[in-house]
């Protein structure tokens, strides 16, 4: 039963800095283009519309259809179809021609490149304005996950909304740390749900109030990822990403994108939801190296579908981060844009999932094409190296599988072909070139991958991850509870 310790804590961190300044901030407001009082109730339609004005464009390609198998446009999984742009620009070669032979070369001249073409054409840029967070924890409680005694901070970050009230953003945050700890211990950030953490219910203090998520049980029965992270000396912190920004296009003049806009519509070089929430994550690590809980060196991000997008943007673009667990990102994630399987450009460029993008990137919907994007997939895992990072899916077919729409083999290719930055910053590749079967673990470099017999979940693999992670990241020796012998507890790594 947890315990309320209490209700509010007495120390609140203000925090102005934002995570990226772009290369050059908006301009000022022309004096007819005043911020409205409140932001005007736009449909994703006709916000999707305002866009296509923006850019001169009156119609877009449909999207695959991942249901219907009779629909015209039904997604296709026939590979002899599905590599019509087969040549991936060159993440180690400069716009200029000239080879990327040294790690310096890629940090000061060709990583700038890339990341320059993600936020100009894929998604977004976050502005020089974006307004300062304020976190406060507002209550902490004991309890355990399993048998292992824990603590349980629930957070919240208020966002500065002093230049236009009527938007309000406050990130939800829960920090979970073993309560018998000898030190600050790792965490692991997933984008997640908190389930009656924001509503007055008490903390999550055991296993079945645990704060959940997109994962599950490495095995049936067996423990939740919390336990498992828990067991190993670390913590685990979850974001609530709708807290930040809303997923839907209706919602971009209100959450954090519509705040720094102060509720205007977005120019087509402006931010989506997957870098708001991943934003999102680079202000909680912010709040985490304050915490002496917590050894802020030592934190990872996980996400998955929507959220694996967003944790992979956070860790390309967010060099804290020291690990990352990837799972079904699928298009606009892992996968690559110029494979057609599957979920493809189309789809992101409709008006269901545009919001999670820059306005520019429905350009690769309509009078241009995916083999247009300066930059794919692979780039992005790139931008990861050389800190390690787990790709992970479930099966494509099978009892249970996940199924085709995530495109496994085009994000198993975009590691592939990430590979190359790796080892030149002197880490290891995925070692091969061949698409493993399914439960093949891909784990003995600093990239690694693996498909698990299950559907839409990173459950089955956080065991897989957490071998891979325990060469990397270390948390202190929990002391042994009384049901445990003596020698057990934590330093396992992850």
């Amino acid at each position: 039963m947890a315990t309320e310790i209490r209700s509010i804590a007495s120390v609140l961190l203000v925090l102005l800095v934002p995570a990226h300044a772009p290369a050059e901030e908006k301009a000022p407001a022309a004096p007819g283009d005043a911020a409205p009082k409140a932001p005007a109730e736009w449909t994703a339609k006709e916000d999707h519309r305002d866009m296509m004005e923006q850019l001169g464009i009156t119609t877009l390609r449909p999207g695959a259809d991942g249901m219907n198998r009779q629909a015209p446009n039904y997604q296709n999984t026939d590979e002899s179809r599905a590599n019509p742009w087969p040549q991936l620009p060159d993440p180690l070669r400069l716009k200029d021609g000239r080879k990327v032979t040294t790690a310096e070369m890629w940090l000061k001249e060709r990583r700038p490149e890339i990341v320059e073409d993600f936020e100009k054409e894929v998604y977004g840029r976050i502005p020089g304005n974006v307004p300062g967070v304020t976190w406060e924890v507002t209550r902490s409680t004991e309890g355990t996950e399993g048998e292992i005694p824990v603590l349980t901070k629930t957070i919240v970050g208020r966002v500065d909304n002093s230049k236009c009230p009527s938007i309000t953003v406050e990130i939800q945050l829960t920090l979970t740390t073993p309560a018998r700890a000898t030190g600050p211990v790792p965490v692991m950030m997933e984008f997640g749900f908190a389930p009656g953490a924001f509503r007055g219910a008490s903390a999550a203090g055991t296993k079945k109030a645990a704060p959940g998520g997109p994962s599950g049980q490495g095995r049936p029965g067996g423990p939740g990822w919390q336990e498992q992270v828990l067991s190993r000396g670390w913590g685990y912190a979850i974001i609530v990403p709708t807290s930040i920004q809303a997923d839907n296009g209706n919602g971009l003049r209100k959450g954090i994108i519509g705040l720094s806009n102060e509720g205007r519509p977005r120019k087509p070089d402006d931010w989506g939801a997957l870098f708001a929430w991943a934003w999102g994550a680079s202000r909680a690590l912010d709040y985490l190296e304050t915490d002496k809980a917590v050894d802020a060196k030592q934190v990872g991000i996980e996400g998955l579908s929507r959220y694996g997008k967003a944790a992979l943007v956070a860790m390309a673009f967010d060099e804290r981060f020291a690990i990352g667990f990837i799972g079904s990102s699928g298009a606009g994630g892992a996968k690559l844009h110029r494979r057609v399987f599957g979920e493809l450009v189309e789809n992101l460029t409709g008006s269901g999932e545009y919001h999670w993008m820059a306005g520019n990137f429905i350009k690769y919907g309509g009078p241009l094409n995916a083999g247009d994007l300066p930059v794919d997939a692979h780039e992005l895992i790139a931008l990861c190296a050389p800190r390690p990072t787990f790709i992970s899916y479930g099966a494509s077919s099978g009892p249970g599988a996940e199924g085709t729409w995530v495109d496994q083999k085009g994000s198993f290719m975009a590691a592939v072909a990430a590979g190359p930055v790796f080892k030149l910053l002197g880490k290891r590749d995925l070692g091969t070139s061949e698409f493993p079967p399914v439960e093949t673990a891909l784990i003995d470099g600093d990239l690694a991958f693996r498909q698990h017999a299950g559907g839409h979940t990173t459950g089955p693999n956080w065991p897989t991850f957490l071998e891979f992670a325990g060469r990397y990241i270390r948390g202190p020796r929990l002391p042994p509870s009384p049901a445990q012998p003596p020698g057990a507890g934590g330093d396992r790594g992850f």
